[in-house]
This record gives structure tokens, C-alpha cells and sequence, in this order.
């Protein structure tokens, strides 16, 4: 179907508060030339005690507002990608309506972790174009520091704090949407999680300390494997080939695992935008910060062709072409 959406305005939101590679070294048995050579990581921000993944939310939607002049009364869906809520219920998205006291709109959480990003995306492309939509607020905000086990130094030097917001119109004219292409292995959860009521998974026990636990090696095995031939379908898909794409704007989970995507799929780093240097892994809002940081830099513009993949716990992924035009 052809699409009908478009992505009219960005914004984001990072905490103050920096942990750096040295705050590091006083937390665990880590030093700043391992986390780089592993990592490519320097610094992410985390929150302070008050802050949470509405607070971050809501910076983020202002700084969307003040960028582009956007006006909220005529939203009609509120979606909002986290892994991090602040309660299980009342949702993200509720407390958005709330604060921004916006009057005949949806609202709704979706769960997708690191793919949180590409999969909203997704849903809010197949509203608009089916027509159930014409306006439609997402955000992705995460706190992963409040479920980072800082006695666990394989996972404690990668995670950071952060939100975005962008905004999705009805636009047949100038879409955004080009291809999609979304998947799942659902049997390699187990090296991934984050633990809520159940404290098994495929009969196995689990580690029920309320922190993220990860077995990077296998994450990193898996995304290397998925990502190259997902791409291959995008650009099948769009019946495209791979100079016509501008930027590739992956999740940054890790640095050295972008350099292993881009070299089995032939994508040049010169151009890839990331996040992940001063940011950490950010979960669902690695992409949209890679893109604001893509903006400031003078690197993204208007007309540019992006091919974006998220991918992560679940283990989901999810990757579209898109054409990158904000007004």
C-alpha cells in the first residue's frame, strides 16, 4: 500500500548528569581503553532520582514544539515506544495527555525495546495511510539507568537516558514511508531481558534482580546475522540499491557491532549517524538522537534518503526506507 504519512517535526531530550568512561572506573573493575575498544562509548546520560520516562517525554515533545512551531490540538493519537515506564499502568501516553491537556486524542505504549523507534514508526505509517489517523505523536523515551546493574560491568558501561518525539501527518503528496521490513526470534529472548512477573522462560530460571540482563555475545551474533539480510529486503522491497541511500541510522547498541553490519552489508561508516559516543545505548531513542545529532551537524537534510533499523530484546527488529523531509 502506498503510504500516506510523513514525518513533519523531531525532538529530543537527554538528561544533565554525564557518566563518563572514568565515573566508571570508580563503580567497577572496567577502565575507559577497554569500554572504547568494546563499545565505542565515551559518555551517557543518565537521570537524576525525580526524573523519569514521562519527564523525559515531555522535554522532548517541548523541544519538538519549539523547533518547528508545531501545534498539539489537533493530535488524534498519542504512541509512545518504552521499555522503562514509569508505572505498568496508568501508561506513558496517558500521562502525556495529561500534562499537555490535549482533548479527543488515543493514547497508547507499545513495547518493541531497542526496536521500539522503527516498529512506532511502522504502526503509525499503517494508520495514517489506512486512514483510522491524520495526526499522530510518538515518543520514545527510556530510563535504563534506574535498571542497569552497576555491579555487572558487561552491561553496566553501556546504557544511557534519553527521549524523542516525532510528529506523523497525513500527506499523500510527499510521503515519508518507502519499505518495511519487521521480524522476530522470539526463542532468543532468553539472552535479553528485563524480568517482570513470570521468573522462568522456556522452563529455565531466571534472574529476578529487576535489572537488565544481557548475553552480548549471542545479541551481537544474532544482529550481525539479521540486519544484512533485512537491509537486502528493504532495498528489494523499494527496488532500490544501496548508493541511493544517503544515511544508514542504525540502533546504536554498540559500535564495534555497527562496524560489523555495515561491513557484511557494504555500507560505508562515512555514512552512518549514530548516537552512541556521548549517548550510550539508548534502546528505542538511539535512532531518533542519531538523526538530531545528524541535524545539528549539518550531516541531515531535508530530501536525503535514510534506511533506519532498530533492533533488540525479543529479539524484534524492525528497518524502513524513508525519506527524510521535516517542515
Amino acid at each position: 500500500m502506498q503510504s500516506k504519512a510523513r514525518i513533519t517535526a523531531i525532538g529530543t531530550y537527554v538528561p544533565d548528569n554525564r557518566l563518563t568512561n572514568d565515573d566508571l572506573e570508580k563503580i567497577v573493575e572496567t577502565n575507559d581503553d577497554w569500554i572504547v575498544q568494546r563499545t565505542g562509548m565515551k559518555e551517557r546520560r543518565i537521570t537524576s532520582e525525580n526524573e523519569f520516562a514521562s519527564t523525559l517525554a515531555f522535554k522532548a515533545i517541548e523541544n519538538l514544539v519549539e523547533q518547528y512551531q508545531k501545534d498539539l490540538s489537533e493530535i488524534d493519537l498519542i504512541l509512545v515506544a518504552t521499555t522503562t515506564p514509569d508505572y505498568a499502568f496508568p501508561s506513558v501516553a496517558c500521562q502525556i495527555q495529561e500534562y499537555f491537556q490535549m482533548k479527543d486524542v488515543g493514547a497508547l505504549d507499545l513495547h518493541a525495546a531497542c526496536a521500539g523507534f522503527t516498529y512506532g514508526l511502522h504502526v503509525a505509517n499503517g494508520l495514517i495511510t489506512s486512514g483510522l489517523h491524520r495526526k499522530i505523536l510518538f515518543i520514545t523515551t527510556e530510563v535504563l539507568s534506574k535498571v542497569t546493574d552497576y555491579t555487572d560491568r558487561t552491561t553496566c558501561i553501556l546504557f544511557g537516558d534519553g527521549a524523542a518525539a516525532v510528529l506523523i501527518e497525513k500527506d499523500e503528496a510527499m510521503p515519508s514511508f518507502i519499505a518495511s521490513h519487521i521480524g522476530t526470534n522470539g526463542a532468543g529472548g532468553k539472552h535479553l531481558y528485563l524480568t517482570n512477573l513470570s521468573t522462568t522462560m522456556h522452563g529455565s530460571a531466571l534472574n529476578t534482580s529487576g535489572k537488565i540482563v544481557q548475553n552480548g555475545r549471542e545479541v551481537y551474533k544474532w544482529a550481525s546475522r539479521t540486519l544484512p539480510i533485512g537491509i537486502e529486503k528493504l532495498l528489494q522491497q523499494a527496488q532500490m540499491k544501496l548508493h541511493e541511500i544517503d544515511w544508514f541510522v542504525p540502533h546504536s547498541a554498540n559500535l564495534r557491532m555497527i562496524e560489523s553490519i555495515c561491513e557484511k552489508s557494504g555500507i560505508s561508516l562515512d555514512k552512518t549517524l549514530t548516537s552512541v559516543e556521548y549517548m550510550g545505548n539508548t534502546s528505542s531513542v538511539s535512532i531518533p538522537l542519531a538523526l538530531q545529532l545528524g541535524i545539528n551537524e549539518g550531516k541531515l537534510n531535508n530530501g536525503d534518503t535514510l534506511l533506519i533499523y532498530g533492533f533488540g530484546g525479543g529479539l524484534t527488529h524492525a528497518g524502513l526506507i524513508i525519506k527524510w523531509c521535516l517542515e
